[in-house]
């Protein structure tokens, strides 16, 4: 379903990453991990199409990502490492502006249930900036459970989860696979998904080795 091919990275004069390629399948979480400086990020956007790699492609279904952009897109729920929701909109009205740009239908009633779920019950009429960073992460991070993409790919979604709150996005994550989609991710943060369907893409030394 989304295959990398190639794929090489270069910033300034500095190669991070050359001649990558994997492939993720249906149900299937890559966790993408190195150190600091790797292009673990980079390689995050590049596979969004939001930067072109120095060399090699990103496919999804078998085609190269910029030639069908209007497609991927709508498969595509992307959440990077800034989080990418209004200070001044209240956490229902980040929800309804989010779904509106991914040109998806909304209920009502859905939206409640949604940021009930991830713990902004009493809430979700406050403007998003009176919220601590835990609870604009919870803003942003209930949009997976509205969501109606395929292909998750989430840059850091555990940073500033509490314990409880880390429970409850695994549970999202493993909903998700569950249900046949296929989820993308780096973190620093130790969690939990059920056995097999979790592999990790280790960056390194300028290449990428999945185990």
């Amino acid at each position: 379903m989304l295959e990398t091919a190639n794929l090489s990275c270069v910033r300034g004069d500095r190669v991070l990453f050359e001649e990558l390629s994997f492939s993720l399948q249906e149900g299937e979480l890559v966790h993408i991990v190195g150190p600091n400086g790797a292009g673990k990020t980079s390689l995050i956007r590049m596979m969004c199409g939001l930067v072109a790699p120095a060399a090699g492609e990103v496919r999804w279904r078998g085609e190269n990502i910029r030639k069908q952009k209007e497609e991927f897109n709508s498969d595509l729920l992307y959440l990077g490492h800034h989080l990418g929701v209004k200070a001044e909109l209240t956490a229902l009205e980040n929800l309804r502006m989010s779904c509106a740009l991914a040109n998806h239908a909304l209920d009502e009633d859905v939206a409640w249930r949604a940021l009930d779920e991830i713990g902004l019950r009493g809430r979700e009429d406050l403007p998003t900036k009176v919220l601590s960073q835990g609870q604009q992460r919870r803003v942003a991070l209930a949009r997976l459970l509205v969501s109606q993409a395929k292909l998750w790919i989430l840059d850091e979604p555990f940073t500033a989860l509490d314990v409880k709150a880390v429970a409850q996005l695994e549970g999202v994550l493993g909903r998700h696979l569950a249900q046949g989609g296929m989820i993308v991710l780096t973190t620093h943060q130790t969690f939990s998904l059920p056995q097999g369907t979790m592999r990790k893409l280790v960056l390194e030394n300028r290449r990428g080795v999945l185990q």
